[in-house]
């Protein structure tokens, strides 16, 4: 497979990981199971906040194409999903959303949701990728 079209392929599972965990996250939040948790965290799912998300699902999807954890879908899906972790839980939660380190100004449990809701993200690009039956 050519550079090409395993970039392609890898930001559409991003985009497909962005669209699975963004549902996620609409639904607990409609469900009330983020308020259960103490997370105040219950977007609209509307385009506006859904395109960015899909966007930025399919550039980190680009994490694939490291040769990390080559037949292990879970494992690779699981350790990448760790990047936007990261960055969401230390840049984008203090300095952009303005909601405390870790996003803690929403609630104690933000963190381990964000690592869950990321995981979501992940485990689904890379079940695609999987399925796709793309040697990355």
């Amino acid at each position: 497979m050519n550079t090409a079209a395993k970039s392609a392929l890898v930001f559409a599972a991003g985009n497909l990981g962005g669209l699975v965990n963004s549902v996620a996250l609409w639904l607990f939040g409609l469900l009330g199971i983020n308020a259960a948790l103490g997370v105040a965290l219950a977007p609209a799912l509307t385009a506006s906040w859904l395109y960015p998300r899909l966007v930025w699902g399919g550039i980190w999807g680009f994490l694939f194409l490291l040769p990390l954890f080559k037949g292990q879908w879970f494992t690779k899906g699981f350790l990448l999903s760790l990047g936007p972790t990261l960055v969401q839980l230390f840049l984008v939660f203090p300095y952009q959303a303005h909601k405390g380190m870790m996003g803690l100004e929403l609630g104690t449990l933000m963190p381990l949701l964000v690592v869950f809701y990321n995981a979501i993200w992940g485990w689904t690009a890379a079940l695609w990728l999987k399925w796709a039956q793309a040697d990355l």
